[in-house]
């Protein structure tokens, strides 16, 4: 990484180096950004919540998080092609938006009309235990995106939160998700 890396200008230079890479590293560098992007989701969430109260940043995550799913969505058909079409497609889709992608422990349930995640060891919850903070209520932002990310990839699937902060919840389980394809 200490290379000499001369005079880079653009993403072209960028994108040279990083086709360099290995794709263990490559995967390490997705997933460092992904964490990288959920940790300034939780500083500006803790900013924000120590300067006006923990009511005005759940509002204003919520805000963010539903124009969030909006841009991923676009972002996702344009760059991977993915599409909604049904539920084996859209569940691929969840797999990989930056919610989904470097969830440490999760369980995806497809069938033919339903399809269920399970976030079974949720980092944020982790982190904010090891920090002492107790659990996020994170139910209210998440359906919101999860709704949104869902009526932009077809708005005949329907979301069901079967289970989310601050719902009561098993250790192993922190969220569960059910997405049905209603005709």
């Amino acid at each position: 990484m200490a290379e000499n890396i001369g005079k880079f200008v653009g993403r072209e230079p960028d994108r040279e180096w990083l086709s360099g890479l290995s794709k263990e590293e490559l995967i390490d560098v997705l997933f460092m950004h992904i964490r990288d992007l959920f940790a300034v989701d939780g500083l500006y969430f803790l900013g924000i919540e120590r300067k006006f109260g923990g009511e005005d940043a759940l509002e204003i995550d919520t805000w963010v998080w539903e124009r969030m799913a909006k841009i991923e969505v676009r972002r996702l058909i344009k760059t991977m092609g993915v599409s909604g079409d049904d539920i084996p497609s859209f569940m691929q889709a969840l797999r990989v938006c930056c919610w989904s992608l470097d969830t440490e422990r999760k369980e995806i349930e497809v069938e033919e009309n339903r399809g269920v995640y399970r976030n079974t060891k949720c980092r944020v919850q982790t982190r904010r235990a090891e920090k002492g903070l107790g659990e996020f209520a994170c139910k209210g932002v998440r359906y919101n995106w999860l709704k949104l990310f869902a009526k932009e990839l077809n708005p005949k699937i329907k979301v069901n939160c079967l289970t989310c902060p601050p719902d009561e919840h098993p250790d192993d389980l922190w969220c569960e998700w059910e997405f049905v394809l209603e005709e």
